[in-house]
């Protein structure tokens, strides 16, 4: 685990991860400790590819990243980047430099940015993002679709979450990787078997029921 700043960690754990609390399941507290933990996880490859990479920036980033959220889901991305720069707190411990950078990083992490990471922190905070654990995925994609689209049945559900899956996931899908993360690339690869096949149809009504 990387070293961060006591107090930036204490700020975190008290004032911005308890907003995931009021978010839909599919990006809850759960997720953000996950992108989190992969975010420390893909420190090492980014610095053996970029140089220097700051811990503390690379924390928050990964705090700040859904944070847009409570504003609505559509461009969430932006909204997350400018309550991140909104929050002057962070100016404790960021340049504003720094801050630029990690605002731009919170911006680019989405799967349907549609452009490519400004900076190796965009990089790691989407690679941590895409989070590719084939049957999260699957419940994670389900539980969005209760939430949003409740007038659904039980079959619609599931066929909204393989359509969902093959435009993101599949060969030629809009989501893409930036750093090399073995256990990104296995799920990826368990994920576009699934699809292939159609075993991802049977998967999805397990989890459905």
């Amino acid at each position: 685990m990387e070293e961060i700043n006591k107090d930036l960690r204490t700020y975190i754990e008290e004032t911005i991860l308890p907003l995931y609390r009021g978010f839909d399941q599919a990006h809850g507290p759960e997720h953000v400790q996950h992108v989190i933990q992969n975010s420390f996880e893909l420190i090492p490859a980014a610095r053996e590819l970029y140089g220097q990479v700051d811990a503390n920036m690379v924390y928050a980033i990964a705090a700040y990243h859904d944070t847009g959220l409570q504003f609505g889901r559509e461009n969430h991305g932006v909204a997350s980047g400018q309550y991140l720069m909104a929050d002057e707190k962070l100016r404790t411990w960021f340049t504003a430099g720094q801050l630029t950078v990690m605002r731009e990083a919170v911006e680019d992490h989405r799967a349907s940015a549609g452009r490519e990471p400004r900076s190796v922190y965009g990089r790691i905070v989407s690679e941590a993002d895409r989070d590719i654990v084939p049957e999260r995925i699957v419940e994670r994609c389900l539980e969005y679709g209760y939430k949003h689209y409740s007038g659904l049945t039980g079959e619609e559900q599931i066929q909204r979450a393989v359509a969902h899956m093959k435009e993101k996931y599949a060969a030629g899908g809009y989501m893409k990787r930036y750093l090399p993360c073995p256990q990104n690339e296995e799920g990826l690869q368990t994920l576009r078997n699934w699809l292939k096949t159609g075993e991802i149809y049977e998967i999805c009504k397990r989890y459905a029921s």
